[in-house]
């Protein structure tokens, strides 16, 4: 049942993302005022080039601690190689994916633009959906 169920009956349609020269102070604020874990990064014409996730955060704690400097850009910490994802994408193999990956949310795309992002409580919430 749940390979019948699509990313884009439940993922967020209007994420936050981050721009690669947002101080990462910024980014942790922002992150922990929507209480999320990461935010896809778009470079100025809307491409997808990178994730900030509350694991690169922890990567500034440590760093910080050894150069006792915690500014910095979203690009100098953020995780280059991220999977992404389409809206027809079931939510069966996105949470297959979701195993295999240390990320909480994958970006979605439509014809190289952001139009979502499907975390994995989204994808818990589509296990309830099914009765």
């Amino acid at each position: 049942m749940l390979a019948n169920l699509s990313v884009g009956e439940f993922m967020t349609d209007k994420p936050v993302y981050f721009k690669p020269n947002t101080n990462v102070m910024d980014a942790i604020h922002k992150l922990l005022e929507i209480k999320s874990t990461g935010a896809p990064v778009l470079d100025d014409s809307g491409k997808l080039v990178g994730a900030f996730s509350e694991l690169d955060c922890l990567r500034i704690t440590v760093h910080s601690a050894y150069h006792e400097d915690m500014g910095g850009k979203v690009s100098e910490f953020m995780t280059k190689e991220v999977t992404s994802v389409n809206k027809e994408t079931s939510i069966l193999e996105v949470a297959e994916m979701f195993t295999k990956s240390p990320l909480r949310h994958f970006p979605v795309l439509e014809n190289g633009k952001l139009v979502g992002v499907i975390s994995r409580v989204d994808v818990l919430k589509a296990l309830l959906s099914v009765k």
